[in-house]
């Protein structure tokens, strides 16, 4: 089963929802000093207009900068998540 994108009550931030619960406890990442202890956060958070990763039970929210699109940058992200979990690709739903 794929990688799901939800939109958010905020335009600035997109759910990706995995097809089982992969994180035990929340984890929530502001930078890339924090996310050294975690490659999937380290991946996002490289990309420059994303700031912040929550990862929680079975979804991955990614918040970017309010002046970039998510066009480009919403299919680059659901790519790296469905890669980090080894979930096939055929995603966005």
């Amino acid at each position: 089963m794929p990688v799901h994108v939800q939109r958010t009550p905020n335009p600035n931030a997109l759910k990706f929802v995995l097809p089982q619960k992969m994180f035990d406890h929340p984890l929530n990442i502001s930078s890339p000093a924090k996310a050294e202890a975690h490659p999937l956060a380290q991946q996002l958070l490289a990309m420059e207009p994303v700031y912040n990763v929550f990862m929680a039970q079975d979804f991955v929210t990614v918040n970017k900068r309010p002046d970039a699109p998510w066009e480009g940058l919403e299919e680059e992200i659901a790519r790296i998540v469905a890669a980090y979990f080894e979930i096939d690709d055929g995603m966005m739903g």
